[in-house]
Order: C-alpha cells, then sequence, then structure tokens
C-alpha cells in the first residue's frame, strides 16, 4: 500500500506549481542520549551551549516534554508517524539484520509531507529497521546519509564477544552502503554540512530536514575543532560540537531569509545512559534514566523556534510529545492525516504560546513491547507494579566502559506529584486515591485500546510491524 502511495505521490500533478511562502518548511533535530540537565540554560557544567540557549530565549521551551518510550528505535518509531510506538508494533532497538521495521502500510513523516510536495532528507541515524524495505528511501525521504542504527552496534563494543557479536557497522548514502566502521569523528560534521546544502538546495521549495545526529550516544567521538575544548571531558566536547552544528543550521536559515518560514525543532530520542559516567548526559535531577519509564527516561529537552510565530523566551509547562509533531506538521503544511488510527494530537497552539490550551490530556508509559508501566496528566502520574533496571546501585562505569546495572521491582501502584516532585521519590497515592482513580480510568481505557502486557489485556487496535519475511 504505501509504495502504491509513494508512486501516486510522485507521479499526480498537484495544484501547487512552486514554492509559496504560506508553506512551512520543517527542521527535525533529534539528538541520541542528551538528557534533560544536558543544555547550558538547564545547568550542565564545564561546557556551554550558547546557539541552544539563544534557540531557547527565540523559542519556546517545553519543560514537560515526553519520548513515546525511552528507548532509540521505538522513541523514533513514535515520532516519524505520531503513534505510541507499541501501536505500530515497534519495541526495543533493532540492530544489525533485525527481522523488523516499520511496516510498509505506516505513513512516516516523510511521506506526510510528500502529499504537499515537500523535498524530504534525513542525515545521521535511521534506527526503524535495516533491510532495504525498511531504510529511509523507500519511507517517504529524498536522501539520507548516516547510520541504519546505533553507533555502538559495531565490532569494537566494549562488551564485544561477551554479551554481543556484532558485525561491521555500514554508513549509508542513499541505499548504497560507501564503508564500514566509519571514522566516528567526522559524523558530526558531516551530517551537519550536509544538512545545511539540503537547505540551501531548497531555499526556494518548501523541504522537511529531519536531521538525527549520532552523538552524544556511545562511544563519543569529536572532530578536532572541537576536542580538548571542554572542562567536562569528552562528553563536553562532543555537546559543544553539537551546539555549533545547530549554530550553523539557524544561521544559514538567517542567511537565506528563511527564518520566518521555518519551524526548528530540538530534543532527543531519551533520556542519558547513565550507567557509562563521564560519557553520559545528566537527567537534570529526575529519577533514573534511559531504558527506564520514570520521567530520567522519557522526559526530554525540547526547543521549538519560528520566528514570527513562537514568542522569544516562552516556557511551556503544558504536557506534550514527540508523537504530537506528526499531527501539527500535518495542521501546519494542510497535508491530510493517514486514515489509521494516531495518538499524537496537534500542539500548534502551545507553538504560539497559547497560555490557556492543553491539547494534550494524558499520556501513557508503555514499554517492551506492550507493557503499560505508567500514565500522567502530566500533574500527577500513577506508576504501576513493573520491573525496571536502575542505575543507582552501583558506580557508573568510565571513560566509554559501562557500569553494572541492577534489577528493580515497583510491586503496588505508586503515585507521584510530579508539580513538586519532580524527582518521583514521594509516593503519595494514599492521600489522593481520586485522582489515582482518574488516572487508573486513562489507563483502563488505553488497555482496551492497545493491551498490557503486564495484566495479560489483549487490546482492539495494536498493529504489527513490517517483517523482512513478508518480503521473501
Amino acid at each position: 500500500m504505501k509504495r502504491k502511495l509513494a508512486l501516486l505521490v510522485a507521479t499526480v500533478p498537484f495544484a501547487y506549481t512552486g514554492f509559496s511562502q504560506d508553506q512551512t518548511n520543517f527542521i527535525i533535530i533529534n539528538l541520541d542520549d542528551v538528557g534533560y540537565g544536558d543544555f547550558s540554560f538547564n545547568g550542565a557544567y564545564g561546557y556551554t551551549t550558547p546557539n541552544i540557549d539563544q534557540l531557547a530565549s527565540d523559542g519556546v521551551k517545553f519543560t514537560h516534554f515526553l519520548v513515546g518510550q525511552p528507548i532509540s528505535g521505538a522513541s523514533r518509531a513514535g515520532l516519524l508517524t505520531g503513534c505510541y510506538p507499541n501501536r505500530v508494533g515497534f519495541a526495543g532497538a533493532p540492530g544489525p539484520n533485525s527481522d523488523y521495521g516499520i511496516h510498509p502500510d505506516e505513513m512516516t513523516m516523510a511521506e506526510l509531507l510528500k502529499q504537499k510536495n515537500y523535498n524530504t532528507a534525513i542525515f545521521g541515524k535511521w534506527h526503524l529497521g535495516d533491510a532495504n524495505q525498511f531504510m529511509p528511501l523507500q519511507n517517504g525521504f529524498d536522501e539520507y546519509y548516516g547510520l541504519p542504527y546505533s553507533n555502538d552496534m559495531w565490532p569494537y563494543h566494549p562488551q564485544q564477544g561477551t554479551i554481543f557479536n556484532f558485525p561491521d557497522l555500514p554508513t549509508f548514502d542513499g541505499n548504497k552502503i560507501i564503508g564500514y566502521n566509519t571514522d566516528q569523528t567526522k559524523f558530526t560534521t558531516d551530517y551537519t554540512e550536509r544538512s545545511v546544502a539540503f537547505i540551501k538546495k531548497n531555499k526556494n521549495k518548501p523541504f522537511f530536514l529531519y536531521l538525527a545526529h549520532s552523538m552524544p550516544h556511545v562511544p563519543l567521538a569529536v572532530s578536532d575543532k572541537f576536542k580538548g575544548k571542554s572542562e567536562q571531558g569528552l562528553y563536553g566536547d562532543v555537546m559543544m560540537e553539537i551546539d555549533w552544528s545547530i549554530g550553523q543550521i539557524l544561521n544559514t536559515l538567517k542567511e537565506l531569509g528563511l527564518e520566518e518560514n521555518t519551524l526548528v525543532v530540538l530534543t532527543s530520542d531519551n533520556g542519558p545512559w547513565t550507567n557509562y559516567g563521564n560519557h553520559a548526559g545528566s537527567a537534570g535531577g529526575l529519577r533514573e534514566a534511559k531504558a527506564t519509564t520514570f520521567d530520567g527516561g522519557n522526559r526530554v529537552p525540547c526547543i521549538m523556534y519560528w520566528k514570527g510565530v513562537t514568542q522569544p523566551g516562552t516556557v511551556c509547562n503544558t504536557l506534550a510529545s514527540n508523537i504530537d509533531l506528526f499531527p501539527t506538521l500535518a495542521a501546519i503544511s494542510g497535508a491530510p492525516l493517514p486514515q489509521r488510527k494516531i495518538d499524537g494530537v496537534n500542539i500548534l497552539p502551545l507553538v504560539k504560546g497559547e497560555k490557556e490550551v492543553s491539547p494534550r490530556e494524558s499520556f501513557v508509559y508503555y514499554y517492551n513491547k506492550n507493557d503499560l508501566e505508567a500514565v500522567t496528566d502530566g500533574m500527577f502520574k500513577l506508576v504501576f507494579p513493573h520491573k525496571y533496571v536502575t542505575y543507582g546501585a552501583h558506580l557508573p562505569g568510565n571513560d566509554g566502559q559501562p557500569g553494572l546495572l541492577t534489577n528493580r521491582e515497583i510491586t503496588k501502584p505508586e503515585l507521584y506529584d510530579l508539580r513538586r516532585d519532580p524527582g518521583e521519590r514521594y509516593d503519595v497515592i494514599a492521600q489522593n486515591p481520586e485522582v489515582a482513580r482518574k488516572l487508573m480510568q486513562i489507563a483502563d481505557d488505553m488497555r482496551e485500546d492497545l493491551g498490557d502486557n503486564l495484566t495479560l489485556k489483549i487490546g482492539k487496535n495494536k498493529r504489527e510491524p513490517g517483517k523482512t519475511k513478508d518480503y521473501k
């Protein structure tokens, strides 16, 4: 179905015949494993991020922005489809030769905008399946350069031969592999230079740029331009280079006079991987980190800037998610949403700075294949019994080596008041039984829709991912 749609979009003449100032460009910059506390405006130590800080000053800073799941592949599936990842059958972080990927019947953000004749590109990390049919050019993107999955899925992983047995890591240009185990010090610069070239090439056409930096996911790597520049070591150097990259993008928009016609979104795929110690970022005081549904895993920094639309210095404390970007871009571009159900909501009013609106009333924290682990209304969070890994039971690793993780378990429902306790440390369920009941009802409704492996509930509307066997 998707292949036919892509062909239809490419061959049917549009009423639109050229670039119009009514058509907004979109740039989504998705960092890898950046935590809530990793920008200097949020308290980072030992380095500064002046370009990012300026972006926040000029635009809207979202303080309660959640990713669909706190793990790379699933988070990206949610971002690019507007769905909770488990709705589209996506879980975890698919590695080399994965037998699943983005289903051909799902509409990606690139395909959404293709309906309005946008030129589309992704530079960086994909992670929606590495078989040919799952890769970017088969899913709405015109250009692609980067890695098919995480940059640590290669033979030089510190646990290679004990836990993992990764093959050589390919670098793609379009559908062609142009090298293996590429020098990773060049990636941030390469992605940036290709992004700038793409913007310049499409300055008179509507475009969608998805800049999905591989950093600061381990293994960390930085160009000579920034090596040794920070007081925090290699992690700080990498963050300084990422800040430089964002400055290059913003300067290009300014030079070309595109600031008033381009929405820029900066965010992260999940929280930091803190058991890597000095090679990891900071959750900014939130509980736990990546791969957990405590807010250290799901809550990430997010800035949106659109000159003349966003109000400088705006802080948005309203609940929002990366799955909301899909319908928001649809609303701005006029592109019709897919016929299949999505979970995102249009948050354009929040982008515009409207104070009395709350497009998203709740968010459910699914993890693994279909485990409903928590639910929030933006003020309170109800956590259900589940097992999780904790990062705080052992010393973290150092210099690229991971630390030990410990399994723990929530054995009864717990309620946290996120307004007073963003670190999720004090269970207040006994004092707020009505709040707990309200959130439980939201969860029960979602269990009817999508199911819940933790309660053995089978939902009605969960879809399957694409499978490699379906193409053989």
